[in-house]
């Protein structure tokens, strides 16, 4: 069944973010989609949380962590906030371009899928090489224990029908959100469609902070909601 008058939600963790966080906020207010911006600022310390205590927008809600909490903690943070029937998970960076929304967005309006994931493997992905490495060996172990046939689990574009996602009951923390959204996914059978998008990664130097203990973190996740 076709979706009219669809709102999304974007939600934007963040977390040291001040050299981006402004840039990031300027292409998601521009885009032509019905949305809100709830942006959760997961206790930034270089300077980011005062650029956001600085916005007077009604349109974005800012919420502000007391400490440190990951990532997955962010968006379930963002997640009590959502007025919209569909959510996009947003990173703070640079490294995805927010006017590809549109075509996450097409299949969920179209009836097609309630679940849209966003592949740089199947679009112009440019990764540095640990990274390509690390998402190639989890997308394969997800596919191995879950019978999907994924090319990309650990990208941050994920579009997802509000009651879906609420549906999950999610315990993350830290990175391991994204193999743990997933495979709750696909343990209810819930189709994902993947659509091709653009990204450019970032190295450590450059800002990136997932590293090879989130990758550890993530093969457990996937293995311990695969035996629960």
């Amino acid at each position: 069944m076709k979706r009219k008058n669809l709102k999304c939600s974007i939600i934007v963790p963040v977390y040291n973010e001040k050299d981006t966080i402004l840039s990031i906020i300027e292409k998601l207010k521009n885009g032509s989609i019905n949305k809100e911006l709830i942006i959760v600022d997961d206790f930034s310390t270089d300077g980011t949380r005062e650029i956001l205590e600085k916005i007077k927008n009604q349109k974005i809600k800012v919420i502000y962590h007391n400490r440190n909490r990951g990532k997955g903690e962010a968006i379930r943070s963002g997640l009590q906030y959502v007025t919209g029937n569909v959510v996009i998970i947003q990173d703070a960076d640079m490294e995805y371009k927010p006017e590809e929304y549109p075509r996450l967005l097409k299949p969920i309006e179209e009836g097609k899928a309630c679940v849209v994931y966003g592949s740089r493997f199947r679009g112009k992905g440019e990764f540095v090489f640990s990274s390509l490495v690390a998402n190639k060996i989890l997308t394969f172990l997800t596919n191995l224990f879950y019978g999907s046939r994924l090319t990309d689990m650990e990208t941050c574009y994920k579009c997802i029908e509000t009651q879906v996602i609420n549906g999950l009951n999610l315990h993350s923390k830290r990175f391991d959100f994204e193999p743990e959204v997933t495979a709750k996914l696909l343990r209810k059978g819930i189709k994902i469609l993947e659509v091709p998008i653009s990204y450019k990664g970032r190295s450590t130097k450059g800002g990136k902070k997932i590293g090879f203990w989130d990758g550890l973190q993530a093969i457990w996740t996937l293995v311990k909601w695969r035996v629960k």
